[in-house]
């Protein structure tokens, strides 16, 4: 997926939001590195089922003088230029199981390297939604405390209107006046935790702080999610057999099995194919004072070898003790990872059927706190109600708006955290 530097879009799409975040990001490029070490590795381990080559080329120059005193006619005096080749091969043909637990080892940490990759990438995107989903949540509140501040402002007007007229004490007017600076108070504090939150997701998208970004409205109201109707103990059950870590935790235990039967294929015999072909024109000659002549000399071998460790120490049976209990120690880890994510679907689960009900509640709630504001305004008005209750109502309509503008953010939340427990992130992100 080619990596967008262009311009931000307004207003940024969550999609969007999650592309960014994954290009680029240092622990996207280090799991895929992983990946890519892992391959080689695996590559490797394909190899040794083949033959290994080998070639040899020398040239040497040669100039060689021999003087023996009182018999002249056996010194010598000789020069040449001697070239040799050769080429030798190796192949390895049984061992005991030896070359197939290295590629199955190789194989399987390849499989670790994939699921942590993907383990990698659905936390990121989970990270990024979640800040998404605030970022929003957080606008909305901003929204709202303007709403409450232009609210509080007409109760100031009431009630000025009433104390000009005589019919209410100033008192009405002053704590009007304090009501609505109390909210002017909360609007600029909800405006710099919203650009708090801008800047957090504009990190997560690897820009600066200070990036310019609009986000779209939000969509009020629960839609069930077809995906997470199903049983808990269903969801569980899947989740134990599709969650990337537990895949990850999985092949390290197969892993670690092949590793243990490499290493007693180890000090087993292996037998293989050995063999050579040389050249060389190094000149001939009958003896020393003897001129030399031109020659060429040729040899080559073809057999079978048998190598048997038969003493190494005893270091052979602690290095499979040691593999053994790699095992154990990898199945620990498997079961620790079976049982925390059990654990986390169950909760996550119960997280968003109160999410959801918590809606519904805060849907009923603030229709209520609308309805009891605004009959409180319409009495106070009038003549017949009182500050105290203006104010009062007004309060509770403020903070169940909060708390709904919450409760929306929190069920999408939750309903992406349990994506996220269930290790179908991706796959649910994609259907959606």
């Amino acid at each position: 997926m080619p990596c967008s530097n262009g311009a931000v879009p307004q207003p940024l799409q969550l999609q969007d939001a999650i592309d960014r975040s994954l290009c680029g990001n240092p622990k996207s490029q280090e799991a895929w590195a992983n990946i890519k070490v892992q391959s080689a590795a695996l590559g490797i381990s394909r190899a040794a089922y083949l033959p290994s080559i080998s070639a040899t080329s020398q040239y040497v120059k040669d100039n060689s003088r021999t003087d023996v005193r009182d018999h002249p006619e056996l010194s010598s005096n000789t020069r040449s230029n001697v070239a040799s080749n050769s080429i030798s091969l190796s192949w390895v043909l049984y061992d005991f199981g030896g070359r197939s637990a290295a590629l199955k080892n190789a194989d399987e940490l390849l499989a670790v390297a994939e699921a942590n990759q993907d383990s990698v990438l659905q936390t990121l995107l989970s990270t990024v939604a979640q800040d998404y989903y605030s970022a929003q949540a957080a606008e909305q509140i901003v929204l709202t405390a303007k709403e409450i501040e232009a609210t509080a402002a007409d109760n100031v007007k009431a009630a000025s209107l009433r104390v000009s007229k005589g019919v209410a004490p100033i008192t009405d007017e002053l704590q009007a006046r304090t009501t609505l600076a109390e909210d002017v108070y909360e609007h600029s504090k909800a405006a710099g935790d919203f650009q708090k939150a801008l800047g957090t997701l504009a990190s997560d998208m690897n820009l600066a702080p200070y990036a310019s970004i609009q986000l779209p409205e939000v969509g009020k109201g629960v839609q069930l999610d077809p995906t997470f109707t199903a049983s808990v103990v269903d969801m569980i059950n899947e989740a134990v057999k599709v969650h990337p870590d537990i895949q990850a935790a999985r092949a390290q235990v197969e892993a670690a099995q092949a590793k243990k039967d490499q290493v007693a294929s180890e000090g087993m015999p292996t037998l293989g194919l050995t063999a050579k072909y040389s050249t060389n024109d190094q000149p001939a000659s009958l003896g020393l004072g003897v001129p030399e002549f031109p020659a060429t000399g040729r040899d080559w071998y073809i057999g079978a070898q048998v190598t048997i460790p038969l003493f190494e120490g005893f270091g052979r049976v602690y290095k499979v003790h040691q593999a053994q209990a790699q095992i154990e120690y990898q199945q620990d880890t498997l079961d620790e990872k079976v049982q925390k994510v059990s654990l986390d679907v169950w909760l996550a689960y119960h997280d968003l059927q109160s999410a959801s009900q918590k809606v519904k509640d805060t849907d009923m709630v603030t229709d209520i706190a609308l309805k009891s504001y605004e009959a409180a305004h319409h009495r106070y008005v009038y003549g017949v109600g009182n500050i105290l209750e203006l104010l009062n109502s007004q309060t509770s309509l403020a903070t169940v708006k909060k708390q709904q503008i919450s409760a929306n953010a929190d069920w999408r939340i939750a309903r992406l955290q349990l994506a996220f427990k269930l290790g179908a992130l991706g796959t649910w992100w994609a259907a959606r």
